[in-house]
């Protein structure tokens, strides 16, 4: 088995204590982020600037010597190498342009060399990187990524896409695909960099009728997780298929990933019982809870790692760490995983 506690888990070991990391862990609740952004610049000069990237990345393992490392990325970054214009405005979030509800794929055209600075960000992180911690890379799933290449920006409900998919299904299986054929590319060139896993977030599956979620996130999940697999087959996939609800035990069944992220919204207790048997999960903790603190964090905790107990296990959040959180109740958290409870 592997030697690193995070990999041997994904793997399908039950270890203790659960290893952890933490969603969206290098970024703005760190006062060293807050300071390295303030002296670089805007999110996507960071991302795109390797060095400055690498150093994001390993903030939150200089701090608190979590089990992974996740990459300092943005899910965005598929289709800014698809040949959509990327920024991102203050307050307002990233914008692609053109939307593709205006304008058509083939218009398109690719910019692969804007991947080229995220596998340099991952070989810098790998290289100084604590030899017990594991090094996880990432991308969004065809659906999430689709949603925002259609709007051009995040819109509530996912309502352009979803009318779109709806309205002409070969057009819109067009842009999923292409998204898909991207990311096998992309995932694979940060395992080739270093990456030891992967996660594809898919934070907007929520938003999808059942048949509909079958065909834009179930199918081309595991398509992609198949093509990646023939290329890596030892290299675990994460998914993480946000607000599935009922629709997680057939995402964990069907799509052929190795380990399955759980949301906040989901009962742990429940989740144990309806998983595939021996499936690694990661989750659970609402984020809410983590910037409460006290009671309220001690309690969930304990409840996720009981409801786990008898499951590989990495702990983590049931989505990103929020701006807010409190650097000391993320010292507590860790307390209470490692066995401080």
């Amino acid at each position: 088995m592997a030697a690193k506690p995070l990999i041997r888990v994904l793997k399908g070991e039950r270890i203790e204590p659960t290893p952890m990391w933490l969603m969206r862990q290098a970024g703005r609740y760190l006062p060293e982020y807050r300071a390295l952004r303030a002296e670089k610049g805007g999110f996507l000069e960071l991302v795109y600037d390797s060095d400055a990237a690498a150093e994001i990345t390993l903030q939150p393992i200089d701090r608190f010597g979590f089990d992974g490392a996740i990459l300092f990325s943005d899910i965005l970054i598929v289709p800014h190498a698809l040949g959509q214009d990327l920024a991102f405005e203050a307050g307002e979030g990233p914008r692609l342009s053109p939307p593709l509800v205006d304008a058509l794929l083939d218009s398109l055209e690719a910019v692969p060399q804007r991947l080229s600075p995220i596998y340099a960000t991952v070989e810098k992180v790998k290289a100084r990187l604590p030899a017990e911690t594991a090094l996880l890379g990432f991308a969004g799933s065809p659906w999430t990524v689709a949603t925002y290449m259609v709007a051009g920006r995040g819109s509530k409900e996912q309502a352009e896409a979803r009318r779109y998919a709806y309205r002409d299904p070969g057009a819109f299986g067009a842009i999923i695909e292409k998204v898909a054929a991207m990311t096998v590319d992309y995932l694979s060139g940060q395992i080739e960099a270093g990456a030891e896993a992967v996660q594809l977030f898919d934070s907007w599956s929520g938003s999808l009728a059942p048949s509909q979620f079958e065909r834009w996130v179930i199918a081309p999940t595991a398509r992609i997780v198949a093509d990646l697999k023939a290329r890596h087959p030892d290299v675990p996939v994460i998914g993480f298929p946000k607000g599935a609800g009922a629709k997680l035990p057939a995402y964990a069944r069907e799509t052929g990933i190795d380990a399955i992220g759980v949301d906040e919204t989901q009962d742990p207790v429940w989740a144990a019982a309806q998983l595939p048997a021996g499936m690694p999960v990661q989750g659970n903790l609402d984020p809410l809870a983590l910037i409460t603190g006290g009671a309220a964090l001690e309690q969930a905790v304990s409840a996720i790692l009981d409801a786990f107990r008898d499951r590989p296990h990495v702990f983590n959040l049931g989505h990103g760490i929020l701006p807010d959180a409190p650097i000391a109740h993320v010292e507590r958290l860790i307390e209470l995983v490692r066995g401080g409870r």
